[in-house]
């Protein structure tokens, strides 16, 4: 299955996926419209697995994606203890009302 454009170009597709990623491992929830959360769902769950493993390719590949250093650590340490006995479905979108300005789909992100 392909993923979603999200109506902008790959430059900023990839920069805001990263910035969400990283604002969703850090505070624990966002919000946001529906499209952007189911992508931001797998690329969150990825960065788990990668802590998960605990390698120090795995940290270098979260460093690459992930912004700031002390998410990958919070990964690495919190996140990977919290999710060891769990094999996927780390998150959880659940869906909110339109947003008023555009009726936007809007969605909570959130770690289970």
């Amino acid at each position: 299955m392909a993923y979603r454009r999200l109506g902008v170009k790959s430059g900023h597709r990839k920069a805001m996926l990263r910035n969400m990623t990283t604002s969703l491992l850090k505070y624990g929830r966002i919000e946001t419209t529906e499209a952007r959360a189911k992508e931001l769902k797998s690329v969150a769950d990825k960065m788990i697995t990668l802590g998960k493993k605990g390698d120090l390719a795995s940290r270098r590949a979260a460093l690459a994606y992930i912004m700031e250093e002390d998410v990958v650590t919070k990964v690495f340490t919190e996140y990977a203890e919290k999710y060891s006995d769990r094999q996927g479905g780390y998150t959880r979108v659940m869906r909110l009302d339109n947003r008023r300005g555009d009726a936007a789909k809007m969605c909570i992100v959130e770690l289970v």
